[in-house]
């Protein structure tokens, strides 16, 4: 099963910051540390809505 899209994008934003995302940081992945950025991209380019549908899509 493909990564979510929330993922796949703080997974590339943590390997262009030259780190990599399944190290532990602060006790979770580090990709995690990087879903703040990724949510403020994405709010802006697919609207509140989308965004919030896509998040709790990905809930389950």
């Amino acid at each position: 099963m493909p990564k979510p899209p929330r993922e796949r994008a703080a997974r590339a934003l943590c390997n262009l910051d030259g780190n990599i995302p399944d190290i532990t940081f602060q006790g979770s992945p580090m990709w995690v540390s990087y879903l703040p950025q990724v949510d403020a991209v994405l709010r802006v380019a697919l609207g509140d809505e989308a965004w919030a549908a896509m998040v709790e899509g990905e809930k389950g």
